[in-house]
C-alpha cells in the first residue's frame, strides 16, 4: 500500500509541490530501497527503526502504512515526535485502541486522520450530492452488495474478521457519509464459506439501523468466485419519491415517481449530475490533499480520527453481533 500512497503523491502536481519524502521505514530494508528507487526519491533516509528515522529526519508528517496490529505503536511514535499522522485503515484493531488514538492526538495537538479513500471517489461524492438535492425525496434506505474472489496471500488470509475489519470499513464509512446519519444499532451474521482460502470471516451480512429510521444493509464476501462486483460495491439508494442505482463504476440510474394512479406508479428518469469539485474525487490523492490542507489552514480533515471512530464503531458492533448473534447497540 505504501507504493499506492507514493504513486498518488507523485502523480498529483499539487502534492508533489507540497510534500517531500525524507524517510522510509520498513522491517524489510530491501522493500524500502526498491520503493525509493522506483520513484526516484533521491537522498531519502532508509531504516528499520522508526524512532531513529523520525529523530534524524524530523518530518512534519508521518504516513502510517503498516499492518493494523502495529497501528497504535506507530501513531504514538509519530505524535511523540511532533508529527501529524495519516494512517491506513482500519483506524485500530479495537474500539478501545481507537479511543486511545483520539486521546493521544488531542493531547499532543496534532492531527490524526485515516485514509478512507473510497469516500473520495467520484461515485460516492456524486451520490451524496444527489441525495442532498432531494431528487428522490427523503432517504429511507441504502443497500450494498460486495462480492469479489480476492486472492491476496499475506496477512489478510490469516486475519480474524477479515472482511468486516479490513474491507467492509470502506463501505460502512461511505454509507455513513452518504446518509449523513448516526449509526444506532446492527445485526450481523459472519461466516467463512466452504471453499474459502481465508482463515476466518470472509463473508458477512449486516443490517444497520441509522438515525431518522434509515436502514443500511450490507452483503459481502471476499471468496465469491464467478461474478465480481466493483471494489466500491453495488448500491441501491431508496428515497420517499424514487430510487438511485449505482454499479460501483460508471453506471448511474435514477427514477422518481411521476404519477399518482395505478398499481405501479409511472416513473420518470432523473439525471445524476457529476461532481463539480474534482479535487475531492481523486481517491488517495484527495485524502492526502485534504489532510495537508487541514495542517496548513488549521482546520480538520474530513477523515479525522474523532469522526472516523464512528465508522470503526460500526465494524466492531457488527463483529460483536456476529459473535453474540444478537442486535448490538453502536457505542
Amino acid at each position: 500500500m505504501a507504493k499506492g500512497w507514493v504513486k498518488a503523491i507523485s502523480a498529483d502536481r499539487g502534492l508533489r509541490e507540497t510534500i517531500r519524502i525524507v524517510g522510509l521505514v520498513d522491517v524489510n530494508l530491501d522493500a524500502a530501497r526498491m520503493l525509493a528507487g522506483e520513484f526516484n526519491l533521491g537522498d531519502v533516509v532508509i531504516g528499520s527503526d522508526l524512532e531513529a528515522v523520525l529523530a534524524q529526519t524530523q518530518p512534519d508528517i508521518l504516513f502510517d502504512v503498516v499492518v493494523p496490529s502495529a497501528r497504535v505503536e506507530v501513531v504514538a511514535a509519530g505524535l511523540r515526535h511532533g508529527c501529524h499522522v495519516l494512517s491506513e485503515k482500519p483506524m485500530a484493531t479495537s474500539l478501545e485502541d481507537g479511543h486511545e488514538l483520539v486521546r493521544m492526538a488531542a493531547e499532543t495537538g496534532k492531527l490524526h486522520a485515516i485514509v478512507q479513500n473510497r469516500r473520495f471517489v467520484p461515485g460516492i461524492r456524486r451520490i451524496r450530492s444527489f441525495i442532498e438535492s432531494g431528487a428522490i425525496g427523503d432517504l429511507t434506505s441504502i443497500h450494498c452488495d460486495f462480492f469479489i474472489g480476492a486472492h491476496f496471500g499475506g496477512f489478510r488470509e490469516e486475519m480474524e474478521h477479515v472482511l468486516l475489519l479490513d474491507m467492509a470499513i470502506h463501505t460502512f464509512d461511505a454509507a455513513r457519509f452518504i446518509a449523513d446519519k448516526k449509526p444506532i444499532a446492527v445485526y450481523c451474521r459472519e461466516e467463512n464459506p466452504r471453499g474459502s482460502w481465508y482463515a476466518h470471516g470472509a463473508a458477512a451480512t449486516a443490517i444497520f439501523e441509522m438515525a431518522d429510521d434509515v436502514t443500511f444493509t450490507y452483503r459481502g464476501s471476499w471468496c465469491a468466485e464467478g461474478a465480481n462486483t466493483s471494489w466500491e460495491s453495488e448500491w441501491r439508494i431508496i428515497g420517499t419519491r424514487g430510487t438511485l442505482l449505482w454499479d460501483g463504476a460508471d453506471e448511474f440510474r435514477a427514477k422518481k415517481v411521476a404519477g399518482t394512479e395505478g398499481f405501479l406508479r409511472k416513473l420518470t428518469p432523473i439525471k445524476v449530475p457529476a461532481p463539480t469539485d474534482r479535487r475531492r474525487t481523486q481517491g488517495h490523492a484527495s485524502v492526502i490533499a485534504d489532510f495537508v490542507s487541514a495542517i496548513h489552514d488549521g482546520g480538520k480533515p474530513e477523515t479525522a480520527g474523532d469522526d472516523n471512530i464512528n465508522s470503526l464503531a460500526m465494524v466492531f458492533a457488527a463483529i460483536e453481533s456476529a459473535r453474540s448473534r444478537q442486535r448490538v447497540i453502536i457505542e
